[in-house]
């Protein structure tokens, strides 16, 4: 149990931040409100006009989504596989051969059909 307590420690320290945070926020903070502050921000840029429904999101920021979640994963799986490499062998060998050729396809996939382009 004594090597779980740093983490326990860690981890109400992170919530009481989280929490104490929050809850201060609105008393501290300024509260002086205008027209630029309401509007919503596009990079600089006079925002575009959107309908009152919300519209249509585009596709391209779900395609990059996407994209992001597929090579995270891939990280995610390759650390643990190139800390246990000797263990491993031959067969660990061709397992993340296989997983790459398979993330792979995909990047292939979105590249073929423009998924990369932001034009």
């Amino acid at each position: 149990m004594n090597l779980y307590v740093p983490i326990l420690v860690l981890a109400v320290l992170a919530a009481g931040f989280a929490v104490f945070s929050v809850t201060i926020a609105p008393f501290t903070g300024p509260k002086r409100w205008n027209r630029a502050k309401l509007d919503s921000y596009e990079c600089g840029i006079e925002p575009t006009p959107q309908p009152v429904g919300g519209g249509r999101f585009p596709l391209k920021y779900m395609i990059t989504a996407m994209l992001f979640i597929v090579f995270d994963i891939e990280i995610i799986f390759l650390y643990p596989w190139a800390v246990a490499f000797d263990a491993l062998g031959v067969f660990g060998l061709v397992e993340m051969v296989l997983f790459i050729v398979t993330v792979l396809v995909a990047y292939a996939y979105v590249w073929r059909r423009r998924g990369l382009d932001w034009d």
